[in-house]
């Protein structure tokens, strides 16, 4: 009985941990995350309440509580207020104290009741679902049953897991070092390749962009394997998408602003900014900073990773105009439209040819239709 009823061998025990604290993960993601906290899908009940089961016995976590701090988080971020800021609290704090600062939050009942609207409340909840170390000591008896004396190390990683990677690595690193494909408000970046251990969330740029988004990959190389597991739930009737991040289209036919390009602009304006990045800001700031010698081009990488789209700019004036176009909701499309054409206008009078063919660019949009 030492060995368990599986009697596995080292190698099979590595996998079957490897295996059940992915699903833990998986379960964070798409059930905690982006089905409860930001209600992008709706799962089937079968489905949400495996998840639920799972994250009883593996997390302890509470459902509400969660949802109530990933919330509470977004509406306050980098502030005082942000229950694990690394830019306010310090990355050694967050990275390593994740869990002290989540247990820290959740022990304000006023939080809870505000932010946790729309999580579930049922008897199983309320009775047993809320206990949360009678769920994570069933898992530490099933561990034993099944692995031996191994399951011992088997369950410290299964309570480890989530800790860790999630508590500290994503609301740690993933407010602190990494790279920004989205001139987001507050400090996120993306950390990846570790998309497999995290299950897609260290995309956290990306997420905090579009944070009601079921899909946090954006470009080519990023790969989300919650948006895989997503899609493979959907196909099989088990999932229901409700909102993706969609591109602006490009119509090379259009040589004009309409109002179909105020539309592209002001709904798409996270992926207009980002194209402002690396069609103007990039190309102007290699052509500065890298007329001669080889080493200016690594000074022209340090640079392009300081003002790619974290707010430092060099065409100030025009970016902060194309920016008030949009922050301008209230008024007519009429009026929209005019600034839109007026500052195309100025852009082509720039004498800077990367705005000017950025220009062409911003005539070409149109808003992308989700299908």
């Amino acid at each position: 009985m030492i060995e368990g009823l599986l009697q596995l061998s080292w190698w099979q025990l590595i996998l079957a941990t490897l295996t059940m604290s992915h699903v833990t993960i998986v379960a964070v993601t798409v059930y905690l995350h982006r089905a409860q906290a930001h209600r992008a899908l709706t799962l089937h009940p079968l489905v949400a309440h495996f998840f639920r089961f799972w994250l009883w016995l593996t997390t302890g976590m509470v459902t509400g509580e969660w949802v109530a701090v990933h919330r509470y988080h977004h509406a306050r971020c980098e502030t005082e207020d942000d229950p694990h800021s690394p830019q306010v609290k310090g990355i050694r704090k967050v990275l390593w104290q994740g869990v002290e600062l989540y247990r820290k939050a959740i022990a304000d009942q006023g939080l809870i009741e505000r932010f946790s609207h729309g999580t579930p409340d049922d008897w199983l909840e309320r009775h047993v679902y809320r206990r949360c170390s009678l769920g994570i000591s069933l898992m530490l008896v099933i561990d034993l049953v099944l692995f031996g004396a191994a399951g011992l190390a088997v369950w410290a990683v299964q309570m480890a897991w989530i800790p860790f990677w999630a508590a500290g690595v994503i609301n740690g690193l993933g407010h602190w070092w990494g790279y920004r494909n989205f001139a987001s408000p507050d400090a996120a970046t993306n950390i990846s390749p570790w998309g497999i251990l995290i299950g897609g969330e260290e995309l956290h740029n990306n997420h905090h962009a579009f944070p009601s988004s079921v899909r946090l990959s954006a470009r080519w190389f990023e790969f989300d394997i919650g948006w895989f597991y997503i899609r493979l739930l959907s196909l099989l009737g088990m999932a229901r998408i409700r909102r993706v991040a969609l591109r602006p289209l490009l119509d090379a036919g259009k040589a004009h602003v309409d109002t179909e390009t105020v539309k592209a602009v002001v709904v798409h304006s996270m992926y207009v900014l980002a194209d402002y990045a690396q069609q103007v800001i990039r190309p102007v700031a290699r052509a500065e900073l890298c007329r001669s010698e080889r080493h200016c081009r690594r000074l022209a990488r340090q640079a392009w990773r300081q003002l790619g789209t974290d707010g430092a700019r060099l065409d100030a004036a025009a970016r902060e105009r194309l920016q008030g176009i949009w922050g301008r909701s209230a008024a007519s499309q009429e009026v929209l439209l005019e600034s839109l054409q007026q500052w195309c206008r100025e852009a082509e009078a720039s004498g800077i040819r990367a705005l000017q063919e950025f220009a062409e660019r911003v005539r070409s949009y149109r808003p992308a239709v989700a299908v």
